[in-house]
Protein backbone atom coordinates (compact mmCIF):
# COMPACT_ATOMS: atom_id res chain seq x y z
CA UNK A 1 0.00 0.00 0.00
CA UNK A 2 1.18 3.40 -0.97
CA UNK A 3 2.58 5.72 1.97
CA UNK A 4 -0.15 8.03 3.38
CA UNK A 5 1.19 11.90 1.65
CA UNK A 6 2.12 14.16 3.88
CA UNK A 7 -0.61 17.04 2.51
CA UNK A 8 -3.41 14.52 4.26
CA UNK A 9 -3.89 15.36 7.34
CA UNK A 10 -6.35 12.29 9.03
CA UNK A 11 -7.51 15.12 12.18
CA UNK A 12 -8.50 18.13 9.89
CA UNK A 13 -10.29 16.06 7.10
CA UNK A 14 -12.30 14.28 9.85
CA UNK A 15 -13.70 17.57 10.74
CA UNK A 16 -15.26 18.08 7.51
CA UNK A 17 -19.03 17.47 6.79
CA UNK A 18 -18.38 15.97 3.50
CA UNK A 19 -17.17 12.97 3.08
CA UNK A 20 -13.72 12.62 1.88
CA UNK A 21 -11.54 10.17 0.10
CA UNK A 22 -7.72 10.39 -1.37
CA UNK A 23 -6.11 7.79 -3.86
CA UNK A 24 -3.13 7.21 -4.98
CA UNK A 25 -1.44 7.17 -8.71
CA UNK A 26 -2.65 3.43 -8.66
CA UNK A 27 -6.05 4.38 -7.74
CA UNK A 28 -6.21 2.79 -4.37
CA UNK A 29 -7.77 4.44 -1.12
CA UNK A 30 -4.84 5.85 0.90
CA UNK A 31 -7.44 8.40 2.83
CA UNK A 32 -10.81 7.63 4.15
CA UNK A 33 -12.38 10.02 6.78
CA UNK A 34 -15.80 9.83 8.99
CA UNK A 35 -18.13 11.51 7.30
CA UNK A 36 -17.11 9.03 4.53
CA UNK A 37 -17.55 6.27 7.18
CA UNK A 38 -20.62 7.78 7.56
CA UNK A 39 -22.36 8.14 4.36
CA UNK A 40 -20.71 4.70 2.62
CA UNK A 41 -20.84 2.35 6.10
CA UNK A 42 -17.49 1.51 5.45
CA UNK A 43 -14.87 1.45 8.36
CA UNK A 44 -11.03 3.32 7.15
CA UNK A 45 -9.34 0.10 8.17
CA UNK A 46 -11.60 -1.77 5.67
CA UNK A 47 -10.62 0.15 2.72
CA UNK A 48 -7.43 1.58 2.91
CA UNK A 49 -5.35 -0.07 -0.14
CA UNK A 50 -7.97 -1.50 -1.30
CA UNK A 51 -9.20 0.19 -5.41
CA UNK A 52 -11.53 3.15 -5.00
CA UNK A 53 -14.19 1.24 -7.48
CA UNK A 54 -14.23 -1.82 -5.44
CA UNK A 55 -15.73 0.54 -2.72
CA UNK A 56 -17.57 3.69 -3.45
CA UNK A 57 -19.02 1.49 -6.70
CA UNK A 58 -20.53 4.38 -8.09
CA UNK A 59 -22.41 4.65 -11.34
CA UNK A 60 -19.33 6.88 -12.70
CA UNK A 61 -16.87 4.38 -11.85
CA UNK A 62 -17.02 2.97 -15.11
CA UNK A 63 -17.03 6.33 -17.31
CA UNK A 64 -16.75 9.57 -16.21
CA UNK A 65 -14.80 8.97 -13.08
CA UNK A 66 -14.25 12.92 -11.54
CA UNK A 67 -10.77 11.73 -10.72
CA UNK A 68 -10.05 10.87 -14.14
CA UNK A 69 -12.04 13.50 -15.61
CA UNK A 70 -10.00 15.81 -13.06
CA UNK A 71 -6.91 14.57 -14.64
CA UNK A 72 -8.21 14.52 -18.34
CA UNK A 73 -9.30 18.26 -17.95
CA UNK A 74 -6.20 19.38 -15.99
CA UNK A 75 -8.71 21.32 -13.46
CA UNK A 76 -11.00 20.90 -10.29
CA UNK A 77 -14.01 19.04 -11.00
CA UNK A 78 -16.99 20.73 -9.16
CA UNK A 79 -20.57 19.71 -8.39
CA UNK A 80 -20.80 16.08 -10.60
CA UNK A 81 -23.77 14.15 -9.73
CA UNK A 82 -22.72 10.85 -8.56
CA UNK A 83 -24.66 7.99 -7.15
CA UNK A 84 -22.38 5.85 -4.62
CA UNK A 85 -23.54 2.67 -3.35
CA UNK A 86 -23.01 1.99 0.61
CA UNK A 87 -22.55 -1.04 2.18
CA UNK A 88 -26.10 -1.82 2.06
CA UNK A 89 -26.06 -1.64 -1.25
CA UNK A 90 -28.07 1.29 -1.07
CA UNK A 91 -27.99 4.03 -3.89
CA UNK A 92 -26.84 7.35 -2.40
CA UNK A 93 -27.05 10.54 -4.56
CA UNK A 94 -24.25 12.65 -4.42
CA UNK A 95 -22.74 15.84 -5.49
CA UNK A 96 -18.53 15.93 -6.24
CA UNK A 97 -15.40 18.09 -6.34
CA UNK A 98 -12.46 15.99 -7.61
CA UNK A 99 -8.66 17.28 -7.78
CA UNK A 100 -5.74 15.81 -9.00
CA UNK A 101 -2.26 15.93 -7.01
CA UNK A 102 0.84 16.47 -9.26
CA UNK A 103 4.07 16.32 -8.08
CA UNK A 104 6.84 19.04 -8.85
CA UNK A 105 7.26 17.46 -12.33
CA UNK A 106 3.43 18.16 -13.01
CA UNK A 107 3.30 14.51 -12.65
CA UNK A 108 0.17 13.14 -11.36
CA UNK A 109 0.62 11.22 -8.03
CA UNK A 110 -3.16 11.29 -6.62
CA UNK A 111 -6.60 12.68 -6.32
CA UNK A 112 -9.10 13.66 -3.69
CA UNK A 113 -12.77 13.26 -4.09
CA UNK A 114 -15.11 15.53 -1.61
CA UNK A 115 -18.72 14.09 -1.79
CA UNK A 116 -21.70 14.77 0.08
CA UNK A 117 -25.13 13.07 -0.13
CA UNK A 118 -28.10 15.70 -1.57
CA UNK A 119 -31.79 15.51 -1.46
CA UNK A 120 -33.96 15.43 -5.21
CA UNK A 121 -34.60 19.01 -4.67
CA UNK A 122 -31.05 20.23 -4.03
CA UNK A 123 -30.43 17.95 -7.50
CA UNK A 124 -33.29 19.49 -9.66
CA UNK A 125 -32.65 23.30 -8.33
CA UNK A 126 -29.11 23.34 -8.93
CA UNK A 127 -29.74 22.55 -12.18
CA UNK A 128 -29.84 25.87 -13.37
CA UNK A 129 -33.29 25.95 -13.95
CA UNK A 130 -33.75 28.94 -12.47
CA UNK A 131 -37.24 30.66 -12.35
CA UNK A 132 -38.53 26.83 -14.03
CA UNK A 133 -38.13 25.34 -10.46
CA UNK A 134 -39.40 27.21 -6.93
CA UNK A 135 -39.69 25.20 -3.80
CA UNK A 136 -40.16 21.62 -5.49
CA UNK A 137 -42.57 22.99 -8.29
CA UNK A 138 -41.25 22.81 -11.76
CA UNK A 139 -42.74 25.11 -14.45
CA UNK A 140 -42.01 27.98 -16.65
CA UNK A 141 -45.67 28.91 -17.79
CA UNK A 142 -47.11 32.07 -16.88
CA UNK A 143 -49.92 30.36 -14.93
CA UNK A 144 -47.31 28.89 -12.42
CA UNK A 145 -44.81 32.37 -12.77
CA UNK A 146 -47.99 34.13 -11.22
CA UNK A 147 -48.16 31.60 -8.07
CA UNK A 148 -44.32 31.84 -7.73
CA UNK A 149 -44.49 35.07 -7.17
CA UNK A 150 -47.92 35.31 -4.85
CA UNK A 151 -46.09 33.10 -2.51
CA UNK A 152 -43.07 35.77 -2.41
CA UNK A 153 -45.54 38.35 -1.82
CA UNK A 154 -47.59 36.75 1.09
CA UNK A 155 -44.54 35.22 2.83
CA UNK A 156 -44.83 38.03 5.61
CA UNK A 157 -48.44 36.87 5.91
CA UNK A 158 -50.46 34.73 9.15
CA UNK A 159 -53.64 34.50 6.82
CA UNK A 160 -55.15 31.40 5.88
CA UNK A 161 -54.32 30.10 2.24
CA UNK A 162 -56.68 27.83 0.25
CA UNK A 163 -55.33 26.16 -2.70
CA UNK A 164 -57.81 24.82 -5.15
CA UNK A 165 -57.08 22.27 -8.23
CA UNK A 166 -57.56 19.25 -9.36
CA UNK A 167 -56.20 15.59 -8.58
CA UNK A 168 -52.54 15.47 -9.42
CA UNK A 169 -51.89 18.97 -9.79
CA UNK A 170 -49.20 19.52 -6.85
CA UNK A 171 -51.40 21.31 -4.18
CA UNK A 172 -49.65 20.20 -1.45
CA UNK A 173 -46.20 21.31 -2.84
CA UNK A 174 -47.82 24.27 -3.52
CA UNK A 175 -48.58 24.19 0.57
CA UNK A 176 -45.40 23.06 1.01
CA UNK A 177 -43.32 26.50 -0.49
CA UNK A 178 -46.26 28.32 1.66
CA UNK A 179 -44.59 27.41 4.65
CA UNK A 180 -40.87 27.19 3.63
CA UNK A 181 -40.98 30.81 2.54
CA UNK A 182 -43.19 31.91 5.37
CA UNK A 183 -41.98 33.04 8.89
CA UNK A 184 -43.40 30.23 10.63
CA UNK A 185 -40.54 27.66 8.22
CA UNK A 186 -38.71 26.59 11.17
CA UNK A 187 -41.61 26.34 13.52
CA UNK A 188 -43.62 22.54 13.35
CA UNK A 189 -45.38 21.87 10.35
CA UNK A 190 -48.22 19.33 10.19
CA UNK A 191 -50.49 17.61 7.38
CA UNK A 192 -53.93 16.25 7.84
CA UNK A 193 -55.83 14.33 4.86
CA UNK A 194 -59.30 15.09 5.95
CA UNK A 195 -61.00 12.43 3.52
CA UNK A 196 -59.27 9.42 4.99
CA UNK A 197 -61.27 10.01 8.44
CA UNK A 198 -64.73 9.37 9.66
CA UNK A 199 -65.85 12.15 11.53
CA UNK A 200 -65.32 11.11 15.12
CA UNK A 201 -62.04 10.19 14.12
CA UNK A 202 -60.87 13.36 12.29
CA UNK A 203 -62.38 15.14 15.95
CA UNK A 204 -59.98 13.06 17.43
CA UNK A 205 -57.27 13.48 15.02
CA UNK A 206 -57.28 17.35 15.05
CA UNK A 207 -58.33 18.01 18.12
CA UNK A 208 -57.34 15.14 20.09
CA UNK A 209 -59.15 13.63 23.38
CA UNK A 210 -59.38 12.52 26.82
CA UNK A 211 -59.27 9.91 28.13
CA UNK A 212 -62.28 7.82 28.25
CA UNK A 213 -63.62 10.08 25.48
CA UNK A 214 -65.03 7.07 23.66
CA UNK A 215 -64.68 3.48 23.75
CA UNK A 216 -60.84 2.94 22.37
CA UNK A 217 -59.99 6.27 24.15
CA UNK A 218 -57.36 4.74 27.25
CA UNK A 219 -55.36 7.56 27.04
CA UNK A 220 -55.24 11.15 26.49
CA UNK A 221 -54.03 12.39 22.99
CA UNK A 222 -53.01 15.54 21.70
CA UNK A 223 -54.08 16.69 18.32
CA UNK A 224 -52.78 18.01 14.96
CA UNK A 225 -53.69 21.60 16.37
CA UNK A 226 -51.70 21.54 19.31
CA UNK A 227 -48.73 19.69 17.35
CA UNK A 228 -48.85 22.74 15.34
CA UNK A 229 -48.84 25.75 17.67
CA UNK A 230 -47.09 28.29 16.70
CA UNK A 231 -46.50 26.65 13.35
CA UNK A 232 -48.62 25.96 10.54
CA UNK A 233 -51.49 23.19 9.84
CA UNK A 234 -52.10 21.66 6.47
CA UNK A 235 -55.96 20.21 6.00
CA UNK A 236 -56.01 18.60 2.68
CA UNK A 237 -59.60 17.91 1.01
CA UNK A 238 -60.90 20.28 3.74
CA UNK A 239 -64.62 20.19 1.44
CA UNK A 240 -64.61 16.24 2.36
CA UNK A 241 -65.28 17.34 6.06
CA UNK A 242 -68.34 16.58 7.86
CA UNK A 243 -70.32 20.03 8.80
CA UNK A 244 -69.84 19.41 12.60
CA UNK A 245 -66.38 19.51 11.97
CA UNK A 246 -66.26 22.41 9.67
CA UNK A 247 -67.87 24.32 12.65
CA UNK A 248 -64.94 23.37 15.10
CA UNK A 249 -62.17 24.75 12.43
CA UNK A 250 -64.44 27.79 12.07
CA UNK A 251 -64.21 28.53 15.79
CA UNK A 252 -60.05 27.64 15.84
CA UNK A 253 -60.01 30.33 12.70
CA UNK A 254 -61.79 32.77 14.60
CA UNK A 255 -61.22 32.58 18.02
CA UNK A 256 -58.22 30.67 18.48
CA UNK A 257 -59.62 27.92 20.70
CA UNK A 258 -60.41 24.46 21.22
CA UNK A 259 -61.87 21.25 23.15
CA UNK A 260 -60.02 18.26 23.16
CA UNK A 261 -63.13 15.65 22.54
CA UNK A 262 -64.91 14.77 26.09
CA UNK A 263 -63.41 17.57 27.51
CA UNK A 264 -64.52 21.42 28.70
CA UNK A 265 -61.35 22.73 29.11
CA UNK A 266 -61.12 25.83 26.31
CA UNK A 267 -57.54 25.48 25.04
CA UNK A 268 -55.90 28.43 22.63
CA UNK A 269 -53.05 27.66 19.68
CA UNK A 270 -51.40 30.25 17.60
CA UNK A 271 -51.67 27.97 13.71
CA UNK A 272 -51.61 29.63 10.61
CA UNK A 273 -53.91 27.37 8.38
CA UNK A 274 -53.31 26.21 4.60
CA UNK A 275 -56.00 24.36 3.10
CA UNK A 276 -56.66 22.85 -0.52
CA UNK A 277 -59.64 20.73 -1.90
CA UNK A 278 -60.25 18.98 -5.72
CA UNK A 279 -63.71 19.74 -5.59
CA UNK A 280 -66.11 22.56 -7.21
CA UNK A 281 -66.41 24.37 -3.72
CA UNK A 282 -68.75 26.71 -5.00
CA UNK A 283 -70.65 23.65 -6.02
CA UNK A 284 -70.37 22.37 -2.34
CA UNK A 285 -71.82 26.03 -0.29
CA UNK A 286 -74.63 25.53 -2.55
CA UNK A 287 -75.73 22.49 -1.64
CA UNK A 288 -74.96 22.77 2.00
CA UNK A 289 -72.49 20.50 2.32
CA UNK A 290 -69.70 23.46 3.21
CA UNK A 291 -70.05 26.02 5.58
CA UNK A 292 -69.72 29.50 3.48
CA UNK A 293 -68.52 31.35 6.70
CA UNK A 294 -65.52 29.05 6.49
CA UNK A 295 -64.64 29.36 3.32
CA UNK A 296 -64.45 33.30 3.73
CA UNK A 297 -61.96 32.52 6.41
CA UNK A 298 -59.98 30.26 4.29
CA UNK A 299 -60.04 32.19 1.47
CA UNK A 300 -58.23 34.77 2.69
CA UNK A 301 -55.56 34.01 -0.18
CA UNK A 302 -56.72 32.07 -2.30
CA UNK A 303 -54.37 29.78 -5.07
CA UNK A 304 -55.92 28.25 -7.86
CA UNK A 305 -53.13 25.39 -9.23
CA UNK A 306 -53.71 24.89 -13.42
CA UNK A 307 -54.57 21.49 -14.60
CA UNK A 308 -52.02 20.40 -16.92
CA UNK A 309 -53.51 20.75 -19.95
CA UNK A 310 -53.67 24.01 -19.71
CA UNK A 311 -49.80 24.24 -19.13
CA UNK A 312 -48.46 21.85 -21.73
CA UNK A 313 -45.72 23.98 -22.73
CA UNK A 314 -44.32 22.76 -18.99
CA UNK A 315 -44.42 19.05 -20.17
CA UNK A 316 -40.64 19.05 -21.89
CA UNK A 317 -39.68 20.76 -18.44
CA UNK A 318 -41.36 18.03 -16.20
CA UNK A 319 -40.11 15.11 -17.90
CA UNK A 320 -36.69 16.13 -17.74
CA UNK A 321 -36.83 16.41 -14.15
CA UNK A 322 -38.31 12.67 -13.89
CA UNK A 323 -35.99 11.67 -15.94
CA UNK A 324 -33.35 13.18 -13.66
CA UNK A 325 -35.20 11.67 -10.30
CA UNK A 326 -35.14 8.35 -12.08
CA UNK A 327 -31.80 8.17 -13.50
CA UNK A 328 -30.54 9.54 -10.15
CA UNK A 329 -32.35 6.54 -8.36
CA UNK A 330 -31.98 3.49 -10.71
CA UNK A 331 -28.41 4.42 -12.12
CA UNK A 332 -30.04 3.81 -15.86
CA UNK A 333 -29.06 6.94 -18.36
CA UNK A 334 -32.58 8.11 -20.01
CA UNK A 335 -31.99 11.67 -21.09
CA UNK A 336 -34.26 12.14 -24.25
CA UNK A 337 -37.57 11.18 -25.66
CA UNK A 338 -37.93 11.53 -29.40
CA UNK A 339 -40.23 13.35 -31.58
CA UNK A 340 -43.33 11.12 -31.59
CA UNK A 341 -43.57 9.97 -28.34
CA UNK A 342 -43.19 13.24 -26.86
CA UNK A 343 -45.98 14.50 -29.47
CA UNK A 344 -48.12 11.77 -28.17
CA UNK A 345 -47.30 12.80 -24.90
CA UNK A 346 -48.15 16.54 -25.51
CA UNK A 347 -51.07 15.86 -27.22
CA UNK A 348 -52.77 14.28 -24.14
CA UNK A 349 -55.36 15.69 -22.30
CA UNK A 350 -54.18 14.43 -18.77
CA UNK A 351 -56.80 14.25 -16.84
CA UNK A 352 -54.40 12.93 -13.32
CA UNK A 353 -52.24 15.71 -14.30
CA UNK A 354 -48.85 15.75 -12.95
CA UNK A 355 -49.42 12.81 -11.06
CA UNK A 356 -50.33 10.86 -14.00
CA UNK A 357 -47.58 12.37 -16.18
CA UNK A 358 -44.81 10.95 -13.42
CA UNK A 359 -46.12 7.31 -13.29
CA UNK A 360 -46.28 7.48 -17.57
CA UNK A 361 -42.29 8.43 -17.44
CA UNK A 362 -41.81 6.14 -14.58
CA UNK A 363 -43.82 3.12 -16.90
CA UNK A 364 -41.47 4.52 -20.13
CA UNK A 365 -38.52 4.73 -18.15
CA UNK A 366 -38.49 1.24 -16.63
CA UNK A 367 -39.76 -0.41 -19.96
CA UNK A 368 -36.41 1.30 -22.26
CA UNK A 369 -33.16 -0.21 -22.60
CA UNK A 370 -31.36 2.28 -24.72
CA UNK A 371 -30.88 6.29 -23.49
CA UNK A 372 -33.90 7.09 -25.97
CA UNK A 373 -37.35 6.57 -25.00
CA UNK A 374 -39.36 5.66 -28.03
CA UNK A 375 -43.13 5.78 -28.63
CA UNK A 376 -43.63 2.25 -28.41
CA UNK A 377 -41.99 2.48 -24.83
CA UNK A 378 -45.16 4.40 -23.60
CA UNK A 379 -48.47 3.09 -22.03
CA UNK A 380 -50.94 1.47 -24.38
CA UNK A 381 -53.97 4.16 -23.44
CA UNK A 382 -52.03 6.84 -24.67
CA UNK A 383 -50.82 5.31 -27.64
CA UNK A 384 -54.60 4.43 -28.57
CA UNK A 385 -54.92 8.60 -28.89
CA UNK A 386 -55.08 9.72 -32.24
CA UNK A 387 -52.49 12.55 -33.11
CA UNK A 388 -51.46 14.21 -36.27
CA UNK A 389 -48.13 12.52 -37.01
CA UNK A 390 -48.25 13.74 -40.56
CA UNK A 391 -45.07 16.69 -39.74
CA UNK A 392 -43.16 15.13 -36.89
CA UNK A 393 -42.91 12.20 -39.62
CA UNK A 394 -42.10 14.82 -42.67
CA UNK A 395 -38.85 16.32 -40.00
CA UNK A 396 -38.06 13.21 -38.72
CA UNK A 397 -36.98 11.21 -42.61
CA UNK A 398 -34.61 14.82 -42.67
CA UNK A 399 -30.84 13.94 -43.06
CA UNK A 400 -29.91 14.62 -39.38
CA UNK A 401 -26.81 16.46 -37.71
CA UNK A 402 -23.75 14.82 -38.22
CA UNK A 403 -22.31 14.38 -34.07
CA UNK A 404 -19.93 17.23 -35.40
CA UNK A 405 -22.31 19.63 -36.53
CA UNK A 406 -24.78 19.20 -33.39
CA UNK A 407 -22.12 19.86 -31.22
CA UNK A 408 -20.40 22.96 -33.20
CA UNK A 409 -24.30 24.75 -33.24
CA UNK A 410 -24.33 23.96 -29.82
CA UNK A 411 -21.47 25.71 -28.82
CA UNK A 412 -21.80 28.49 -31.52
CA UNK A 413 -25.67 28.90 -29.45
CA UNK A 414 -24.17 28.90 -26.25
CA UNK A 415 -21.07 30.95 -27.04
CA UNK A 416 -18.67 28.26 -26.37
CA UNK A 417 -19.24 27.95 -23.17
CA UNK A 418 -18.64 24.25 -22.05
CA UNK A 419 -20.69 23.49 -19.50
CA UNK A 420 -24.19 25.01 -21.09
CA UNK A 421 -23.02 23.08 -24.29
CA UNK A 422 -22.78 19.98 -22.28
CA UNK A 423 -26.02 20.52 -20.34
CA UNK A 424 -27.96 21.08 -23.98
CA UNK A 425 -25.81 18.20 -25.56
CA UNK A 426 -27.00 16.04 -22.36
CA UNK A 427 -23.35 14.73 -21.86
CA UNK A 428 -20.92 15.83 -19.38
CA UNK A 429 -18.15 17.97 -19.83
CA UNK A 430 -15.34 15.40 -19.73
CA UNK A 431 -17.17 13.97 -22.36
CA UNK A 432 -17.82 16.97 -24.65
CA UNK A 433 -13.66 17.41 -24.06
CA UNK A 434 -12.75 13.80 -25.56
CA UNK A 435 -15.93 14.93 -28.44
CA UNK A 436 -14.47 18.32 -29.50
CA UNK A 437 -10.68 17.14 -29.24
CA UNK A 438 -11.66 14.54 -31.62
CA UNK A 439 -13.51 16.52 -33.96
CA UNK A 440 -9.96 19.26 -33.28
CA UNK A 441 -12.65 21.83 -32.14
CA UNK A 442 -10.45 22.71 -29.14
CA UNK A 443 -9.16 25.69 -31.19
CA UNK A 444 -11.18 26.16 -33.00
Amino acid sequence: MSKQPPFFHQVIFDTLHEGLYSVDKDFRLIGFNEAAERITGYKKEEVLGKFCKNVIQANRCKEGCPIADSLELRETIKNYDMVVKNRDNKAVPTKVNAAVFRDEQDEPVGGVVLFRPVNELELISSDNLGRTEFQGMIGQNRKMQEIYILIEEINYSNSGVLIQGESGTGKELVANAVQQTSERKKKPFIKVNCSVFPHDLLASELFGHVKGAYTDAHRDRVGRFEMADGGTIFLDEIAETDPRIQLQLLRVLQEGTFERVGESVTRKVDVRVIAATNLDIQKAIAESRFREDLYYRLNVIPIEVPPLRERKDDIPLLIRYFLKKLSLLTGKKITEIDDIAMAILQGYNWPGNVRELENVIEYAHTRTRSTIITEDRLPPALLNQRIDRSNIETESTEQPLSEHDRILAVLDEVHWNRSKAAEKLGIGRATLWRKMKAYNLLND
